[in-house]
């Protein structure tokens, strides 16, 4: 993997990703494919709408069908058709979200499957095996991700417990082949996320990620806690801001040197009827969109704005046609590919700031409150 920094200004950053698989522009959006499918949309979508690379769940994965049974038909790739990049996360973050389902012990995570209750275990070891026979192009290895009410020294024992397993994965990964970044973890403590990231960088890494953001705290201690952390993450390697997807949150991502992003937000609130706008979310089941005969956007070049009028969402949205979902989360993730690009292009004319400002003064945040219950659902 090669990483190349085309443009900057301030710390926002425009740069090549090459792998494996072919090349990535950044900064970019990574829509998730956690179980090798984007929900309600198929590779034909993913490439219109201009997805350059995509990330697959070694927890899921694992679960079914199966790393073997995948290997054995291919590999990822050629299992879902598609013949960009493949990020695959370790699966630690479910080691979070699934508390209620995991142990964590110095061997690794312990799972019953939220599926049929089957016990499973992940360690660093194994995950590492999981991503060689997935076949994907950037790994993530295994890592302890803790609530941001956790205390200073939960947060210590996590991300000592992360490095230990990253020194565990690294000679794991010496049988296989596969661009392995480390996470840096350290909650809301600054102190700790110095500490993470020293230890990570000791392991001259070619890519590193931020993990424990977006997971409850406030958008104010994240930005400030990402804002500290990349700062101290080395230059020339790119960096990747784990679960983070709102338009808001990209720009200010990108402000402070982030490269690489992804969330399953965009497509989960499209299916409950939420479009991205220029100006901020919109519901398109709200009885104003009932008759209204035009594009829901005449700014968006997606296929739904394209070729369907808003009067039509609403009535497939109202009708619970498996449509609407499709054609929702094609409009979100297609709002995302372009503002990247913009993005982009506003680096390297060197316009980030008064664009980043432009934008966010025009654009309404969606109520804090209903942004936590929305990360749980």
């Amino acid at each position: 993997m090669k990483f190349s920094l085309k443009a900057k200004e301030g710390s926002a950053r425009a740069g090549i990703l090459e792998t494996s698989a072919g090349s990535i522009q950044t900064p970019v959006f990574m829509p998730v494919a956690t179980q090798g499918s984007v929900k309600a949309l198929d590779n034909f979508d993913l490439e219109k709408l201009g997805a350059e690379i995509i990330l697959g769940n070694v927890y899921h994965l694992n679960l079914r069908p199966g790393s073997d049974l995948i290997q054995k038909l291919g590999g990822l790739h050629k299992f879902m058709n598609w013949d960009r990049p493949i990020l695959t996360d370790s699966g630690g973050f479910q080691g979070f979200s699934l508390e209620h389902l995991r142990k964590i012990t110095e061997d690794g995570i312990s799972f019953k499957s939220h599926i049929d209750g089957s016990s499973h275990i992940l360690t660093p070891e194994k995950v590492i095996q999981i991503q060689f026979e997935l076949g994907s192009n950037i790994w993530m290895p295994l890592d302890v991700c803790l609530p941001p009410n956790s205390n200073s020294s939960q947060i210590d024992e996590a991300l000592q417990m992360t490095s230990r397993w990253m020194e565990r994965s690294l000679k794991a990964k010496r049988d296989f082949n596969g661009d392995l970044f480390g996470i840096v973890q350290g909650g809301l403590f600054t102190n700790l996320r110095e500490k993470s990231v020293e230890m990570m960088t000791s392991f001259d890494l070619p890519g590193y990620s931020i993990g424990g953001l977006s997971v409850g705290e406030s958008k104010e201690e994240m930005y400030k806690t990402l804002a500290f952390t990349t700062q101290l993450l080395p230059e020339n390697k790119p960096r990747y801001l784990m679960g983070v997807g709102s338009p808001e949150d990209l720009l200010v991502g990108v402000k402070n040197g982030v490269d690489m992003f992804d969330c399953v937000l965009p497509t989960r609130v499209a299916r409950n009827g939420a479009l991205f706008t220029r100006f901020g979310r919109k519901n398109i089941t709200k009885k104003f969109y009932r008759d209204l005969d035009r594009k829901f956007d005449e700014t968006c070049d997606c296929y739904f704005c394209e070729n369907f009028t808003a009067a039509y969402l609403h009535h497939l949205f109202r009708a619970k046609e498996y449509l609407a979902y499709k054609l929702a989360s094609i409009h979100n993730l297609r709002f995302l590919v372009n503002l990247m690009n913009q993005i982009r292009s506003s680096i390297e004319n060197n316009q980030f700031e008064r664009f980043s400002i432009d934008y966010l003064n025009d654009y309404q945040i969606a109520d804090e409150n209903q942004r936590l219950i929305q990360r749980k659902n």
